[in-house]
């Protein structure tokens, strides 16, 4: 399969199209792609964290929320495929049993830490600009409302997951006092 193909040089690319016979071209300005492009961002950003996790069990999960944000992105580009509604619920068990173990939050902390902790607090801000793009899009066209939902709770999960890094290699949070 070759990496370059030219159909882009123009400022287009193809999405998934229901009817295969057409080739759906769309511009590469457009809010659906800019959406996608910013999941993509987020998923990317997300593989470097888990470059620098020296936990293999967040490792793991990150990987996870990887696959899903292939998913979310594919959605997006037209494919007949469902993210699991149940992800945000998921996602909210495991908040909760971290934070069972993370010190109680009474202020507002400074993102940073570990390398991977960092890198997590900084992959949470992508994933937030990824929800406004596709938030953005819903406003001018159908969004699965699953997708918008499941961003959202992912960037509570990505915080937490960098504060539960920086918890397990033993990194104390810095407060933020105003």
């Amino acid at each position: 399969m070759a990496i370059y193909t030219k159909k882009g040089d123009k400022g287009e690319t193809g999405l998934f199209s229901s009817d295969k016979s057409k080739k759906r071209r769309i511009s590469k300005a457009s809010l659906k792609v800019e959406a996608i492009g910013s999941v993509d961002e987020a998923n990317t950003f997300l593989g470097l964290s888990a470059s620098f996790m020296r936990n293999k069990e967040i490792n793991l999960k990150i990987i996870e929320i990887q696959r899903h944000l292939f998913e979310v992105g594919a959605r997006l580009a037209g494919a007949r495929i469902d993210l699991d509604e149940n992800l945000p619920k998921e996602m909210e068990k495991e908040i909760d049993e971290m934070d069972k173990e993370l010190p109680k939050l009474t202020h507002f902390i400074l993102p940073g830490g570990s390398n991977g902790g960092s890198l997590l607090f900084m992959a949470r801000t992508f994933i937030r600009r990824a929800e406004r793009r596709v938030v953005s899009l819903s406003k001018k066209e159908k969004v699965n409302a699953n997708l918008i939902i499941y961003l959202n709770r992912l960037s509570d999960y990505v915080y937490t997951l960098a504060r539960y890094s920086n918890f397990k290699e033993g990194i104390k949070e810095k407060a933020w006092r105003g």
